[in-house]
Protein backbone atom coordinates (compact mmCIF):
# COMPACT_ATOMS: atom_id res chain seq x y z
CA UNK A 1 0.00 0.00 0.00
CA UNK A 2 1.39 3.40 -0.96
CA UNK A 3 -1.48 5.60 0.23
CA UNK A 4 -1.22 7.89 3.23
CA UNK A 5 -4.33 6.80 5.14
CA UNK A 6 -5.41 3.56 6.78
CA UNK A 7 -8.84 2.61 5.38
CA UNK A 8 -11.32 1.52 8.06
CA UNK A 9 -14.53 -0.45 8.22
CA UNK A 10 -17.00 -0.77 11.08
CA UNK A 11 -16.01 -2.00 14.53
CA UNK A 12 -12.67 -0.14 14.51
CA UNK A 13 -11.14 -2.46 11.92
CA UNK A 14 -8.27 -1.13 9.78
CA UNK A 15 -8.44 -2.75 6.35
CA UNK A 16 -4.94 -1.93 5.08
CA UNK A 17 -1.71 -1.61 7.05
CA UNK A 18 1.86 -1.29 5.75
CA UNK A 19 4.21 0.19 8.35
CA UNK A 20 7.24 -0.41 6.10
CA UNK A 21 5.90 2.24 3.69
CA UNK A 22 7.69 5.33 5.02
CA UNK A 23 5.15 7.81 3.66
CA UNK A 24 2.25 5.94 5.18
CA UNK A 25 4.15 5.54 8.45
CA UNK A 26 4.99 9.24 8.79
CA UNK A 27 1.57 10.58 7.82
CA UNK A 28 -0.77 8.05 9.45
CA UNK A 29 0.77 4.82 10.66
CA UNK A 30 3.00 6.06 13.46
CA UNK A 31 0.25 8.03 15.17
CA UNK A 32 -2.14 5.07 15.06
CA UNK A 33 0.50 2.59 16.18
CA UNK A 34 1.54 4.73 19.14
CA UNK A 35 -2.07 5.13 20.26
CA UNK A 36 -2.61 1.38 20.20
CA UNK A 37 0.70 0.86 21.99
CA UNK A 38 -0.37 3.16 24.84
CA UNK A 39 -3.59 1.31 25.64
CA UNK A 40 -1.98 -2.06 25.04
CA UNK A 41 0.60 -1.20 27.71
CA UNK A 42 -2.14 -0.25 30.18
CA UNK A 43 -4.03 -3.52 29.76
CA UNK A 44 -0.88 -5.63 29.82
CA UNK A 45 0.34 -3.76 32.89
CA UNK A 46 -2.76 -4.72 34.88
CA UNK A 47 -2.52 -8.26 33.48
CA UNK A 48 0.98 -8.62 34.91
CA UNK A 49 -0.22 -7.25 38.26
CA UNK A 50 -2.93 -9.89 38.48
CA UNK A 51 -0.61 -12.66 37.26
CA UNK A 52 1.90 -11.81 40.00
CA UNK A 53 -0.81 -11.28 42.62
CA UNK A 54 0.18 -14.34 44.65
CA UNK A 55 3.74 -13.09 45.06
CA UNK A 56 2.02 -10.52 47.30
CA UNK A 57 -0.78 -12.66 48.73
CA UNK A 58 1.74 -15.08 50.29
CA UNK A 59 3.12 -12.15 52.32
CA UNK A 60 -0.32 -11.76 53.89
CA UNK A 61 -0.53 -15.48 54.74
CA UNK A 62 0.74 -15.66 58.30
CA UNK A 63 0.77 -18.67 60.66
CA UNK A 64 -3.05 -18.64 60.90
CA UNK A 65 -3.21 -19.90 57.30
CA UNK A 66 -1.25 -23.05 58.15
CA UNK A 67 0.80 -23.08 54.92
CA UNK A 68 4.57 -23.67 55.04
CA UNK A 69 7.12 -22.02 52.67
CA UNK A 70 7.11 -25.01 50.30
CA UNK A 71 3.33 -24.72 49.98
CA UNK A 72 3.60 -21.00 49.26
CA UNK A 73 6.23 -21.58 46.57
CA UNK A 74 3.86 -24.09 44.99
CA UNK A 75 1.04 -21.52 44.95
CA UNK A 76 3.10 -19.02 42.99
CA UNK A 77 4.47 -21.80 40.77
CA UNK A 78 0.88 -22.75 39.89
CA UNK A 79 0.12 -19.19 38.80
CA UNK A 80 3.31 -19.16 36.72
CA UNK A 81 2.48 -22.46 35.01
CA UNK A 82 -1.03 -21.46 33.96
CA UNK A 83 0.20 -18.06 32.79
CA UNK A 84 2.76 -19.76 30.56
CA UNK A 85 0.30 -22.26 29.07
CA UNK A 86 -2.42 -19.74 28.17
CA UNK A 87 0.08 -17.65 26.22
CA UNK A 88 -0.25 -20.00 23.25
CA UNK A 89 -4.02 -19.58 22.65
CA UNK A 90 -3.79 -15.89 23.53
CA UNK A 91 -1.23 -15.40 20.76
CA UNK A 92 -3.57 -16.74 18.07
CA UNK A 93 -6.65 -15.00 19.50
CA UNK A 94 -5.43 -11.63 18.15
CA UNK A 95 -5.73 -12.74 14.53
CA UNK A 96 -8.99 -14.59 15.17
CA UNK A 97 -10.86 -11.84 17.02
CA UNK A 98 -8.82 -8.66 16.42
CA UNK A 99 -6.24 -7.00 18.66
CA UNK A 100 -8.63 -4.41 20.07
CA UNK A 101 -11.46 -6.89 20.64
CA UNK A 102 -9.22 -9.40 22.37
CA UNK A 103 -7.63 -6.72 24.55
CA UNK A 104 -11.11 -5.79 25.82
CA UNK A 105 -12.04 -9.42 26.49
CA UNK A 106 -8.72 -10.38 28.10
CA UNK A 107 -8.87 -7.32 30.37
CA UNK A 108 -12.34 -8.24 31.59
CA UNK A 109 -11.16 -11.82 32.19
CA UNK A 110 -8.92 -10.44 34.94
CA UNK A 111 -12.01 -9.85 37.05
CA UNK A 112 -12.42 -13.61 37.61
CA UNK A 113 -9.21 -14.25 39.60
CA UNK A 114 -9.42 -10.89 41.38
CA UNK A 115 -12.99 -11.37 42.62
CA UNK A 116 -12.27 -15.02 43.50
CA UNK A 117 -9.27 -14.03 45.62
CA UNK A 118 -11.36 -11.31 47.27
CA UNK A 119 -13.86 -13.97 48.36
CA UNK A 120 -11.47 -16.68 49.64
CA UNK A 121 -8.53 -14.74 51.10
CA UNK A 122 -8.87 -15.55 54.80
CA UNK A 123 -7.57 -18.15 57.29
CA UNK A 124 -9.47 -21.41 57.20
CA UNK A 125 -9.78 -21.58 53.42
CA UNK A 126 -8.54 -24.94 52.12
CA UNK A 127 -5.20 -25.18 50.35
CA UNK A 128 -6.91 -26.67 47.31
CA UNK A 129 -9.10 -23.58 47.02
CA UNK A 130 -6.05 -21.33 47.18
CA UNK A 131 -4.42 -23.43 44.44
CA UNK A 132 -7.48 -23.04 42.21
CA UNK A 133 -7.63 -19.28 42.68
CA UNK A 134 -3.86 -18.97 42.11
CA UNK A 135 -4.31 -20.91 38.87
CA UNK A 136 -7.00 -18.44 37.74
CA UNK A 137 -4.51 -15.58 37.97
CA UNK A 138 -2.63 -17.23 35.10
CA UNK A 139 -4.96 -15.48 32.64
CA UNK A 140 -2.97 -12.32 33.39
CA UNK A 141 0.12 -14.00 31.98
CA UNK A 142 -1.67 -14.59 28.69
CA UNK A 143 -2.17 -10.85 28.18
CA UNK A 144 1.53 -10.48 27.42
CA UNK A 145 1.43 -12.86 24.45
CA UNK A 146 -1.61 -11.31 22.79
CA UNK A 147 -0.34 -7.79 23.43
CA UNK A 148 3.12 -8.47 21.98
CA UNK A 149 1.67 -10.22 18.92
CA UNK A 150 -0.68 -7.30 18.34
CA UNK A 151 1.95 -4.57 18.73
CA UNK A 152 4.46 -6.50 16.61
CA UNK A 153 2.06 -6.10 13.66
CA UNK A 154 1.69 -2.33 14.11
CA UNK A 155 5.37 -1.32 13.89
CA UNK A 156 8.03 -1.53 11.14
CA UNK A 157 11.07 -3.72 11.70
CA UNK A 158 13.35 -0.76 12.41
CA UNK A 159 11.09 0.26 15.33
CA UNK A 160 10.21 -3.15 16.73
CA UNK A 161 12.97 -3.31 19.35
CA UNK A 162 11.84 -0.02 20.87
CA UNK A 163 8.10 -0.71 20.56
CA UNK A 164 8.18 -4.28 21.84
CA UNK A 165 10.54 -3.28 24.64
CA UNK A 166 8.27 -0.42 25.71
CA UNK A 167 5.15 -2.58 25.47
CA UNK A 168 6.69 -5.41 27.48
CA UNK A 169 8.45 -3.11 29.93
CA UNK A 170 5.27 -1.19 30.65
CA UNK A 171 3.54 -4.50 31.24
CA UNK A 172 6.34 -5.87 33.40
CA UNK A 173 6.03 -2.82 35.68
CA UNK A 174 2.71 -4.31 36.76
CA UNK A 175 4.74 -6.69 38.95
CA UNK A 176 6.45 -4.06 41.16
CA UNK A 177 3.33 -1.88 41.16
CA UNK A 178 1.17 -4.60 42.75
CA UNK A 179 4.03 -5.30 45.16
CA UNK A 180 4.22 -1.61 46.08
CA UNK A 181 0.46 -1.56 46.55
CA UNK A 182 0.79 -4.59 48.81
CA UNK A 183 3.50 -2.78 50.78
CA UNK A 184 1.17 0.21 51.22
CA UNK A 185 -1.62 -2.00 52.55
CA UNK A 186 0.68 -3.89 54.94
CA UNK A 187 2.28 -0.65 56.19
CA UNK A 188 -1.01 1.17 56.79
CA UNK A 189 -3.67 -1.46 57.52
CA UNK A 190 -1.50 -4.44 58.50
CA UNK A 191 -0.85 -7.90 57.08
CA UNK A 192 -4.40 -9.09 57.81
CA UNK A 193 -6.18 -6.98 55.17
CA UNK A 194 -5.38 -8.39 51.70
CA UNK A 195 -8.91 -7.58 50.50
CA UNK A 196 -8.04 -3.87 50.42
CA UNK A 197 -5.46 -4.57 47.70
CA UNK A 198 -7.79 -6.85 45.73
CA UNK A 199 -10.68 -4.40 45.85
CA UNK A 200 -8.51 -1.58 44.49
CA UNK A 201 -7.79 -3.51 41.27
CA UNK A 202 -11.40 -4.16 40.25
CA UNK A 203 -12.13 -0.61 38.96
CA UNK A 204 -8.71 -0.48 37.29
CA UNK A 205 -9.50 -3.64 35.32
CA UNK A 206 -12.81 -2.18 34.15
CA UNK A 207 -11.09 1.09 33.18
CA UNK A 208 -8.49 -0.74 31.06
CA UNK A 209 -11.24 -2.62 29.20
CA UNK A 210 -13.26 0.54 28.55
CA UNK A 211 -10.26 2.49 27.24
CA UNK A 212 -9.22 -0.39 24.98
CA UNK A 213 -12.73 -0.53 23.54
CA UNK A 214 -12.78 3.22 22.89
CA UNK A 215 -9.24 3.85 21.64
CA UNK A 216 -7.70 0.71 20.09
CA UNK A 217 -8.01 -0.79 16.59
CA UNK A 218 -8.15 -4.20 14.95
CA UNK A 219 -5.86 -4.90 11.99
CA UNK A 220 -7.74 -6.80 9.28
CA UNK A 221 -4.51 -7.91 7.49
CA UNK A 222 -3.43 -9.85 10.59
CA UNK A 223 -4.71 -13.38 10.11
CA UNK A 224 -3.84 -16.71 11.69
CA UNK A 225 -1.58 -18.58 9.34
CA UNK A 226 -1.50 -22.29 10.15
CA UNK A 227 1.27 -22.78 7.62
CA UNK A 228 3.39 -20.18 9.42
CA UNK A 229 2.72 -21.89 12.75
CA UNK A 230 3.82 -25.24 11.37
CA UNK A 231 6.90 -23.66 9.83
CA UNK A 232 7.76 -21.89 13.09
CA UNK A 233 7.35 -25.12 15.04
CA UNK A 234 9.77 -26.88 12.71
CA UNK A 235 12.33 -24.07 12.75
CA UNK A 236 15.18 -24.66 15.17
CA UNK A 237 15.46 -20.92 15.87
CA UNK A 238 12.02 -20.91 17.49
CA UNK A 239 13.22 -23.39 20.09
CA UNK A 240 16.68 -21.86 20.49
CA UNK A 241 15.10 -18.47 21.19
CA UNK A 242 12.62 -20.15 23.55
CA UNK A 243 15.57 -21.55 25.49
CA UNK A 244 17.25 -18.13 25.67
CA UNK A 245 14.00 -16.49 26.72
CA UNK A 246 13.78 -18.95 29.62
CA UNK A 247 17.07 -17.42 30.76
CA UNK A 248 15.87 -13.81 30.49
CA UNK A 249 12.12 -13.58 31.02
CA UNK A 250 11.92 -16.84 32.96
CA UNK A 251 14.44 -15.36 35.39
CA UNK A 252 12.58 -12.06 35.62
CA UNK A 253 9.15 -13.51 36.35
CA UNK A 254 10.45 -16.37 38.51
CA UNK A 255 12.53 -14.07 40.70
CA UNK A 256 9.71 -11.50 40.83
CA UNK A 257 7.31 -14.10 42.21
CA UNK A 258 9.82 -15.63 44.63
CA UNK A 259 11.84 -12.66 45.91
CA UNK A 260 9.64 -11.71 48.88
CA UNK A 261 9.22 -15.31 49.97
CA UNK A 262 12.99 -15.91 49.79
CA UNK A 263 13.56 -12.86 52.00
CA UNK A 264 11.04 -14.13 54.54
CA UNK A 265 12.21 -17.74 54.51
CA UNK A 266 16.00 -17.44 54.26
CA UNK A 267 16.64 -14.09 55.92
CA UNK A 268 13.78 -13.99 58.45
CA UNK A 269 12.24 -10.75 57.19
CA UNK A 270 8.76 -9.78 58.40
CA UNK A 271 5.98 -9.27 55.79
CA UNK A 272 6.51 -5.51 55.97
CA UNK A 273 10.30 -5.78 55.69
CA UNK A 274 10.02 -8.20 52.76
CA UNK A 275 7.41 -6.07 50.96
CA UNK A 276 9.58 -2.96 51.38
CA UNK A 277 12.36 -4.67 49.36
CA UNK A 278 10.49 -6.97 46.97
CA UNK A 279 9.39 -4.34 44.46
CA UNK A 280 12.84 -2.81 43.80
CA UNK A 281 14.23 -5.52 41.52
CA UNK A 282 11.10 -5.99 39.35
CA UNK A 283 10.75 -2.21 39.00
CA UNK A 284 14.30 -1.73 37.75
CA UNK A 285 14.07 -4.78 35.48
CA UNK A 286 10.86 -3.47 33.94
CA UNK A 287 12.13 0.05 33.40
CA UNK A 288 15.28 -1.12 31.66
CA UNK A 289 13.58 -3.56 29.25
CA UNK A 290 13.01 -0.86 26.57
CA UNK A 291 16.69 0.02 26.89
CA UNK A 292 17.56 -3.57 26.04
CA UNK A 293 15.40 -3.34 22.93
CA UNK A 294 16.92 -0.01 21.90
CA UNK A 295 20.48 -1.30 22.42
CA UNK A 296 19.60 -4.33 20.32
CA UNK A 297 18.30 -2.02 17.55
CA UNK A 298 21.65 -0.24 17.59
CA UNK A 299 24.23 -2.97 18.25
CA UNK A 300 22.47 -6.25 17.49
CA UNK A 301 20.33 -8.40 19.73
CA UNK A 302 22.77 -11.31 19.96
CA UNK A 303 25.63 -9.14 21.23
CA UNK A 304 23.48 -7.55 23.94
CA UNK A 305 22.00 -10.93 24.88
CA UNK A 306 25.42 -12.58 25.25
CA UNK A 307 26.72 -9.73 27.37
CA UNK A 308 23.60 -9.96 29.51
CA UNK A 309 24.05 -13.68 30.20
CA UNK A 310 27.73 -13.23 31.08
CA UNK A 311 26.78 -10.52 33.58
CA UNK A 312 23.89 -12.61 34.96
CA UNK A 313 26.28 -15.46 35.65
CA UNK A 314 28.58 -13.06 37.53
CA UNK A 315 25.66 -11.62 39.53
CA UNK A 316 24.51 -15.13 40.42
CA UNK A 317 28.01 -15.85 41.72
CA UNK A 318 27.62 -12.87 44.05
CA UNK A 319 24.23 -14.21 45.22
CA UNK A 320 25.70 -17.68 45.90
CA UNK A 321 28.48 -16.08 47.97
CA UNK A 322 26.00 -13.95 49.95
CA UNK A 323 23.54 -16.81 50.43
CA UNK A 324 26.23 -19.08 51.82
CA UNK A 325 27.30 -16.41 54.32
CA UNK A 326 23.81 -15.08 55.12
CA UNK A 327 24.80 -11.55 54.10
CA UNK A 328 21.59 -9.72 53.25
CA UNK A 329 23.22 -6.50 51.89
CA UNK A 330 25.45 -8.41 49.45
CA UNK A 331 22.54 -10.71 48.57
CA UNK A 332 20.38 -7.72 47.68
CA UNK A 333 23.08 -6.21 45.47
CA UNK A 334 23.45 -9.44 43.49
CA UNK A 335 19.73 -10.17 43.31
CA UNK A 336 18.76 -6.68 42.16
CA UNK A 337 21.51 -6.88 39.53
CA UNK A 338 19.88 -10.08 38.26
CA UNK A 339 16.60 -8.24 37.82
CA UNK A 340 18.24 -5.38 35.91
CA UNK A 341 20.17 -7.74 33.65
CA UNK A 342 17.17 -9.97 32.96
CA UNK A 343 15.23 -6.86 31.95
CA UNK A 344 17.95 -5.90 29.47
CA UNK A 345 17.97 -9.44 28.12
CA UNK A 346 14.19 -9.48 27.75
CA UNK A 347 14.38 -6.52 25.41
CA UNK A 348 17.30 -7.83 23.37
CA UNK A 349 15.98 -11.38 22.91
CA UNK A 350 12.57 -10.21 21.69
CA UNK A 351 14.25 -7.86 19.23
CA UNK A 352 16.17 -10.83 17.82
CA UNK A 353 13.03 -12.77 16.83
CA UNK A 354 11.77 -10.70 13.86
CA UNK A 355 15.33 -10.01 12.74
CA UNK A 356 16.22 -13.71 12.65
CA UNK A 357 13.31 -14.59 10.37
CA UNK A 358 13.86 -11.62 8.07
CA UNK A 359 17.54 -12.62 7.84
CA UNK A 360 16.46 -16.10 6.77
CA UNK A 361 14.29 -14.54 4.07
CA UNK A 362 17.27 -12.56 2.76
CA UNK A 363 19.34 -15.73 2.74
CA UNK A 364 16.69 -17.38 0.56
CA UNK A 365 16.95 -14.62 -2.02
CA UNK A 366 13.99 -12.50 -0.95
CA UNK A 367 14.33 -8.74 -0.72
CA UNK A 368 12.41 -5.63 0.25
CA UNK A 369 8.78 -6.05 1.26
CA UNK A 370 8.82 -9.78 0.50
CA UNK A 371 11.55 -10.34 3.10
CA UNK A 372 9.82 -8.05 5.60
CA UNK A 373 6.50 -9.85 5.10
CA UNK A 374 8.16 -13.23 5.63
CA UNK A 375 9.81 -11.94 8.79
CA UNK A 376 6.49 -10.61 10.16
CA UNK A 377 4.72 -13.84 9.28
CA UNK A 378 7.17 -16.19 11.00
CA UNK A 379 7.98 -13.93 13.95
CA UNK A 380 4.28 -13.43 14.68
CA UNK A 381 3.74 -17.19 14.66
CA UNK A 382 6.75 -17.89 16.88
CA UNK A 383 6.40 -15.11 19.46
CA UNK A 384 3.59 -16.73 21.39
CA UNK A 385 5.41 -20.03 21.50
CA UNK A 386 8.64 -18.39 22.63
CA UNK A 387 6.82 -16.33 25.24
CA UNK A 388 5.04 -19.41 26.60
CA UNK A 389 8.19 -21.52 26.87
CA UNK A 390 10.11 -18.59 28.36
CA UNK A 391 7.47 -18.11 31.05
CA UNK A 392 7.87 -21.76 32.02
CA UNK A 393 11.31 -20.72 33.24
CA UNK A 394 9.52 -18.87 36.03
CA UNK A 395 7.84 -22.13 36.99
CA UNK A 396 11.22 -23.87 37.00
CA UNK A 397 12.76 -21.22 39.25
CA UNK A 398 10.01 -21.52 41.85
CA UNK A 399 10.12 -25.32 41.81
CA UNK A 400 13.92 -25.28 42.21
CA UNK A 401 13.56 -22.84 45.13
CA UNK A 402 10.89 -25.08 46.68
CA UNK A 403 13.14 -28.13 46.47
CA UNK A 404 16.17 -26.23 47.83
CA UNK A 405 14.29 -24.93 50.86
CA UNK A 406 12.69 -28.33 51.50
CA UNK A 407 16.04 -30.10 51.48
CA UNK A 408 18.33 -27.57 53.15
CA UNK A 409 16.31 -24.59 54.38
CA UNK A 410 18.42 -22.34 52.12
CA UNK A 411 18.28 -21.15 48.53
CA UNK A 412 22.03 -21.59 47.92
CA UNK A 413 21.66 -24.83 45.95
CA UNK A 414 19.04 -23.19 43.75
CA UNK A 415 21.36 -20.31 42.86
CA UNK A 416 24.18 -22.72 41.98
CA UNK A 417 21.75 -24.41 39.56
CA UNK A 418 20.85 -21.06 37.99
CA UNK A 419 24.54 -20.19 37.59
CA UNK A 420 25.10 -23.33 35.53
CA UNK A 421 22.07 -22.55 33.38
CA UNK A 422 23.30 -19.02 32.57
CA UNK A 423 26.66 -20.44 31.54
CA UNK A 424 24.83 -22.73 29.11
CA UNK A 425 22.84 -19.77 27.74
CA UNK A 426 26.12 -17.94 27.08
CA UNK A 427 27.44 -20.89 25.12
CA UNK A 428 24.29 -21.25 23.02
CA UNK A 429 24.07 -17.53 22.18
CA UNK A 430 27.69 -17.40 21.07
CA UNK A 431 27.63 -20.67 19.14
CA UNK A 432 24.42 -20.00 17.20
CA UNK A 433 24.28 -16.23 16.68
CA UNK A 434 27.80 -14.82 17.03
CA UNK A 435 30.29 -17.48 15.95
CA UNK A 436 31.34 -16.85 12.34
CA UNK A 437 32.40 -19.94 10.41
CA UNK A 438 33.73 -19.65 6.90
CA UNK A 439 30.48 -20.89 5.41
CA UNK A 440 26.84 -21.54 6.26
CA UNK A 441 26.05 -17.99 7.33
CA UNK A 442 23.24 -15.61 6.55
CA UNK A 443 22.84 -11.90 7.23
CA UNK A 444 21.72 -11.28 10.76
CA UNK A 445 19.45 -9.86 13.17
CA UNK A 446 18.26 -6.45 11.97
CA UNK A 447 21.28 -4.22 12.61
CA UNK A 448 22.95 -1.76 10.32
CA UNK A 449 26.35 -3.41 10.56
CA UNK A 450 25.01 -6.71 9.13
CA UNK A 451 26.94 -9.23 11.26
CA UNK A 452 26.53 -12.90 10.51
CA UNK A 453 23.98 -15.33 11.90
CA UNK A 454 25.02 -18.96 11.94
CA UNK A 455 22.39 -21.11 10.30
CA UNK A 456 21.02 -23.98 12.38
Amino acid sequence: MTGTTAPHRGGRWIEQWDPEDETFWKETGERTARRNLLYSVLSEHIGFSIWSLWSVMVLFMGPAYGIDPAGKFFLIATATLVGALVRVPYTFAVARFGGRNWTVFSALMLLAPTVAALVVMEPGTSYGTFLLVAALTGVGGGNFASSMTNINAFFPLRKKGWALGLNAGGGNIGVPVVQLAGLLVIATAGATHPRLLLGAYIPLIVLAAVLAAARMDNLAPVRNDTGAVREALKDAHTWIMSFLYIGTFGSFIGYSFAFGLVLQTQFGRTPLQAASLTFVGPLLGSLIRPVGGALADRFGGARITLGTFVAMAAATGVVVFASGRSSLPVFLVGFVALFVLSGLGNGSTYKMIPGIFQAKALARGMSGEAAAAYGRRLSGASMGLIGAVGALGGLGINLVFREAFLSSGSGTAAFVTFLGFYALCCAVTWAVYLRRPAAATVPAVGVEAKPQLTSV
